[in-house]
């Protein structure tokens, strides 16, 4: 190996990376709520899984609370981008709450598709990972019809009614390779198994996970910009592990980031995930320039525009005001 000179140091950053068009829309959400209401804004769970972005919010007035019934009556809450089922939706109207649903459409996609599969007295295998609050609230659409397939090991488990009448789900943020080999795995066993009408891991975790591909392909370290509960955030790091690169790991910001990762790299490799906002990379790059990775070069295997429009209920009342 040539010798580790700062010339010879460079940093590969995945580009699309951050915040995705769910991300941004429900981030917005509550900053325009705050303005047009007035503080305080409840907000059912994390409003996105990053913890810069929830303190910034609570900096600003919103309250984060686990569960609905936390929100005092009469006042706002905004429901995150993971979703709820319809149990959340019915306890907030009897609480008398004022709801801004920013959910993405993209969850809302997969809900509408469990809904329509059930009428249809379907068995629905939603595969993603248990507890994660986008399956929670998946799941509730259906809870009759729909059986959570966590990962390969679980594919044996399950058990349907009706093999011609059977469809698989997922929740958007999976690794897209995990989740292809869960498929043909579960098809192996249910060969009448139908595919969802259109993808439904989002494009902006495929799109992340291609650019990370490419990086890791050349990077010795990966780091993944991202909180520990973010389910992309950490498929980004597996996808990096699987792609190349010797080490990878999921830091919160450039204060995670240790001195002895660096001991042999000539090459590091920098994303987000789709919560994490671009200050926090910006961040973590002045930190690699410290250690005398001052070279660097984005990389864009594709190209991102996506854009959401508000919640309806917060789009009326702007417009009104």
């Amino acid at each position: 190996m040539e010798p580790q000179t700062p010339s010879s140091r460079r940093v590969l950053v995945a580009k699309p990376r951050g915040y995705c068009a769910g991300v941004d829309r429900a981030v917005v959400a509550v900053e325009k709520a705050l303005e047009q209401y007035g503080a305080p804004i409840y907000v059912r769970k994390q409003i996105v899984h990053n913890t810069h972005v929830v303190k910034t919010l609570e900096a600003r007035g919103a309250i984060f609370v686990d569960e609905t019934e936390e929100v005092p009556e009469g006042e706002i809450v905004v429901f995150s981008a993971h979703g709820v089922s319809p149990a959340v939706h019915e306890e907030a109207r009897q609480r008398g709450l004022r709801t801004i649903d920013a959910t993405c459409p993209l969850v809302t996609k997969v809900h509408n598709e469990a809904k329509r599969f059930a009428a249809n007295d379907y068995d629905i295998l939603l595969i993603g990972h248990e507890g994660h609050e986008e399956v929670e609230g998946t799941s509730g659409e259906a809870p009759d019809h729909i059986q959570l397939v966590d990962g390969l090991d679980s594919v044996d488990k399950v058990q349907v009614k009706d093999p011609s009448k059977l469809v698989w789900l997922s929740q958007t943020t999976l690794s897209v390779d995990e989740t292809t080999e869960t498929v043909a795995r579960l098809k192996e066993r249910f060969p009448t198994l139908i595919d969802p009408p259109s993808d439904d891991i989002c494009y902006a975790t495929q799109n992340r996970q291609t650019a990370v591909k490419e990086i890791a392909a050349e990077s010795q370290l990966v780091i993944v910009v991202g909180s520990e509960n973010s389910s992309n955030s950490k498929r980004l790091v597996e996808v990096a592990k699987d792609y190349g690169a010797q080490a990878s790991y999921l830091v919160d910001n450039a204060d995670f980031i240790r001195d002895e990762w660096f001991e042999g790299v000539t090459t590091v490799g920098v994303t987000s995930g789709a919560s994490v906002p671009e200050e926090l990379v910006e961040e973590v790059l002045a930190k690699l320039a410290a250690h005398g990775f001052g070279d660097v070069t984005e990389v864009e295997p594709v190209q991102e525009s996506m854009r959401f429009a508000l919640p309806h209920e917060l789009r009326k009342d702007l417009r009104a005001s």
